[in-house]
């Protein structure tokens, strides 16, 4: 019974041993997690729709636009990427690369068309090389016409 005991005791010090470091850890991550919010402007954006139903199932989404600033005043980058439909009204997986003043930074995910989607950013480049993070992708108008970016990375 002891053995016992003492292995439930010593599982127990191990087990609030690591929610102490997994907290310091996330508290310690704070100051470094970077913000970077633009605005995309989708004039590019072309669908090719692979049958004659329109919006299907493995329709391609492709597109390289102008980013803008957080105020949505000044162009300070580009968008280039491709989306294939996954669920028709629903979503699309896409890959793009948002280019920026001082580096580029790599996203990949859902695109939901009802509403806001998370993307995992999977590098980038200059400033933004060994990025990883995410990025909030949401309409910035009612019209579907630009996007806000919101990235929110940790940097080497």
């Amino acid at each position: 019974m002891r053995n016992r005991n003492t292995n439930l005791v010593a599982g127990s010090l191990i087990a609030a041993v690591a929610i102490a470091v997994s907290i310091a850890s996330v508290s310690m991550a704070g100051p470094l997690v970077t913000r970077i919010a633009v605005v995309e402007h989708a004039t590019t954006d072309t669908v090719v729709d692979l049958t004659a139903n329109g919006d299907s199932t493995g329709d391609l989404l492709t597109f390289h636009n102008d980013v803008y600033d957080e105020t949505d005043t000044d162009v300070v980058g580009t968008s280039h990427g491709e989306c294939v439909r996954i669920e028709a009204g629903v979503s699309w997986e896409c890959r793009w690369v948002t280019t920026l003043p001082h580096g580029s930074i790599t996203v990949e995910g859902p695109f939901l068309d009802a509403g806001p989607s998370v993307l995992a950013v999977t590098g980038g480049t200059g400033d933004y090389r060994g990025a990883r993070g995410s990025m909030r992708l949401a309409a910035h108008d009612e019209l579907g016409t630009a996007f806000d970016f919101v990235f929110r990375l940790l940097l080497d």
